[in-house]
């Protein structure tokens, strides 16, 4: 049976359509380097600004955790025919182990998380007089 071809052109269509408002997975992309006296960590957070990114130290794990809501203004902006910016949550862990936690810092700047961290200071072992038995 041969197939309609003006019928699978308007399914080819559809298909792009939807295709195109699917939701797209994002993760959190990153650059971890180590510098001079500690380590450095760029996390991407596109679309985010400040106050919906925490940054969390616990048991030697960086958090970088981001909330997104979208308020529904719809009144104010017109009515949405389709709408998939509502709310996006990411998260994400890193293994820094042991850092200096009172000297952490982190700046965000067009959608890049900067996190400094530097290394807890390691005092070498002073001398010691080994007792002889």
């Amino acid at each position: 049976m041969k197939k309609n071809n003006a019928l699978s052109i308007f399914d080819e269509m559809d298909n792009l359509f939807d295709d195109f408002f699917k939701p797209v997975k994002y993760d959190m992309k990153s650059d971890v380097r180590e510098v001079e006296n500690g380590y450095e960590i760029d996390v991407e957070v596109p679309g985010f600004n400040k106050n919906e990114v925490v940054v969390d130290y616990n048991d030697g794990y960086i958090t970088v955790s981001a909330k997104h809501e979208t308020n529904n203004e719809q009144k104010k902006h017109g009515k949405y025919i389709h709408q998939e910016r509502t709310y996006s949550s990411l998260e994400r862990s890193y293994y820094v182990g042991d850092i200096d936690k009172s000297k952490v810092n982190a700046k965000l700047n067009d959608g890049i998380l900067t996190i400094s961290l530097p290394k807890a200071c390691i005092e070498a072992p002073k001398g010691k007089t080994i007792m002889i038995e």
